[in-house]
């Protein structure tokens, strides 16, 4: 894994993501890709579900929905029981305007929710469920 820790022409030291400089106002995101980063912790240990959800997440929230639904399907695969990932995907899929894949994940999702005992995540994907009709 590459050396977190990075400095900028300026002498800024980026770490973890964030500038430790400190009269920063606020914090500014590290050079690297986390999709980069995720993909590599993954490629390195596919079985790590959490780096495998992130790296789902991460193609979620940049748009790229058909990367993050096969990560997603390949956290499934590996995990059943790994609830969030079955709504998650179903999030990314209603707001890809994808309502009945997103409600497919989650007749799924809810009942691997009951499968695990998670009476939270089930109550949610119910109320996303009832949301799409």
């Amino acid at each position: 894994m590459p050396d977190m820790n990075v400095e900028s022409k300026d002498g800024t030291l980026f770490a973890l993501g964030f500038s430790l400089r400190p009269e920063t106002k606020y914090l500014r995101p590290i050079l690297m890709d986390r999709i980069a980063m995720l993909s590599e912790i993954v490629a390195a240990n596919p079985a790590d579900s959490f780096a495998r959800y992130g790296l789902a997440m991460e193609y979620s929230k940049a748009g790229q929905i058909e990367q993050a639904l096969a990560e997603f399907k390949t956290l499934i695969e590996k995990n059943p029981d790994y609830t969030p990932g079955y709504f998650m995907a179903a999030q990314a899929l209603a707001n890809a305007s994808r309502a009945d894949e997103a409600k497919r994940w989650l007749v799924d999702g809810i009942s691997s929710a009951r499968r695990t005992g998670n009476n939270h995540a089930q109550s949610e994907m119910t109320a996303l469920l009832e949301e799409l009709g």
